[in-house]
């Protein structure tokens, strides 16, 4: 979401630059005493004002407009299917991420379960922003408060740019992550590639390879069925005999089995 200011009530907020926590060096992690729970709201979860607080400022985070409600989209699109074990997803989660800041990123990841060493839910890991109307300095803010209350990392996708950056904490500033590379982390069972946080065909093709890599039975049944196919026309090409009992022996391999025997085939041209 796009956050707007729509209150000129502030709360006592820090000068500008300087930090919505203790002073430390930037990427260290703060000790659990040192912050509010991550639960410990400033503003109410779900209410109808649809407020943040960020630095002391009220503001709303207002309902999205086309550009940035669709990439959103196809970023939890994306997200879902590469979550690694012993780890959930959120969207729009409200996270009290200092003093006087109470905001939600647009997706995160973090553990699941509960962190014992405050009794709350865990921090976010890894969290992503859509980045559309919203002021750079804006953005900059949250993305400080975020680093410094122990978000591992930050990316951004920057729709008018059509960019993908990651926030840096020690330069506190964004770098460009190159559209062809990839993004690795252990809250992901796979590696993501950034061409598909900005193109829909290259979503699609990375969802799919999730899926297989993920060993989703649907999928499996898939390649299953298309790997006997190809065996009977192996068979049927090279005039290797097939008995009831063979074909009925491939209704119940594995995608793995089939594969394997399908280059046996090949290779002996005879039925192992």
């Amino acid at each position: 979401m796009d956050p707007k200011l729509v209150s000129s009530h502030r709360v006592l907020a820090p000068a500008a630059g300087a930090s919505s926590g203790a002073l430390r060096l930037p990427g260290e992690t703060p000790p659990p005493d040192a912050w509010p729970r991550v639960d410990e709201h400033l503003v109410e979860p779900e209410s109808a004002a649809r407020e943040e607080e960020v630095r002391g400022r009220r503001v709303v985070a207002m309902p999205a407009s086309p550009p940035h409600a669709e990439r959103h989209f196809g970023l939890d699109y994306v997200l879902g299917p590469r979550i690694a074990e012993g780890y959930v997803a959120a969207t729009d989660l409200l996270t009290r991420v200092g003093p006087r800041s109470n905001f939600a990123t647009d997706t995160c990841i973090r553990r699941v379960g509960v962190d014992p060493s405050t009794g709350a839910r865990w921090l976010e890991e890894l969290a992503f922003e859509v980045v559309n109307e919203q002021s750079l300095a804006d953005i900059n803010e949250r993305a400080e408060d975020l680093s410094e209350r122990g978000v591992r990392r930050l990316v951004a996708i920057f729709v008018k740019a059509g960019e993908v950056r990651e926030w840096e904490p020690q330069q506190r500033r964004w770098r460009v992550l190159p559209p062809e590379g990839e993004l690795r982390d252990p809250t992901l069972h796979q590696p993501l590639k950034i061409r598909a946080l900005l193109d829909a065909a290259a979503a699609d093709d990375a969802v799919a390879e999730a899926l297989v890599a993920k060993g989703n039975p649907v999928i499996g049944k898939v390649q299953a069925e298309v790997l006997r196919r190809s065996i009977e026309r192996v068979c049927d090409r090279l005039e290797i005999p097939t008995s009831a009992e063979q074909r009925a022996t491939l209704e119940g391999m594995s995608a793995e089995a089939l594969e394997e025997l399908h280059d046996r085939l090949l290779l002996e041209r005879r039925w192992p």
